[in-house]
């Protein structure tokens, strides 16, 4: 366990270590009470052993390696709990994003390409499902969400991924039309064209 190359003052003592190793369980039960998952526990346990490894021989002798062990874990916690709440919120403004953007303008929504319905059909049935409910329907994504049982993030994050799906396969049947804009096109989805 210990770097050689390290100097010795700074090596982690075996008691030290064989102390962690014995409150292995303990560790483990303390982290997943507190993250309510036992594979995320064992994941941020691992990740405290490595840490921890380098920073053991530093202890000062009257500190015990337990106890400055459930701080580091305190710690991961604290940090796990700031990334996820970073995520959450990066999802919260990309669907407060996704309904904003959700409905497009009546004019526009009336002189979308006809090969556009034809091309959402090839999607995988989620995603064109969601396009159809969402963007044609206008159905806002919380609504879908409840609609089909998912979180409203996930409901985001799949109405996101058939647009894009949908913008691929656009661009594949109609070419650099689909870069300037299908109104009132008479393009055929296998003929790569725009017949404008």
């Amino acid at each position: 366990m210990s770097n050689p190359e390290m100097p010795a003052s700074e090596r982690p003592a075996p008691a030290a270590i064989d102390a962690l190793v014995s409150n292995h369980r303990q560790f483990l039960a303390f982290l997943e009470k507190r993250v309510g998952s036992r594979a995320l526990a064992e994941d941020l346990l691992q990740e405290a052993f490595v840490r921890g490894m380098d920073k053991l021989g530093a202890l000062r002798s009257d500190e015990s390696a337990v106890a400055w062990f459930y701080r580091l874990l305190r710690n991961a916690v604290i940090d796990h709990r700031r990334r996820a709440g970073a995520s959450e919120r990066k999802l919260a403004a990309f669907e407060s994003e996704l309904e904003v953007h959700a409905q497009p303008a009546h004019e526009v929504r009336g002189a979308i390409c006809r090969c556009v319905a034809q091309l959402a059909g090839t999607l995988k049935p989620e995603y064109g499902e969601a396009l159809q409910r969402v963007d044609v329907d206008g159905l806002p994504v919380k609504d879908y969400a409840d609609h089909v049982g998912i979180s409203a993030n996930n409901a985001g994050v799949r109405v996101f991924r058939a647009r894009e799906a949908l913008r691929k396969q656009v661009a594949r049947a109609c070419g650099t039309c689909a870069e300037h804009g299908c109104f009132d096109c008479t393009c055929q989805p296998s003929g790569g064209h725009c017949g404008k």
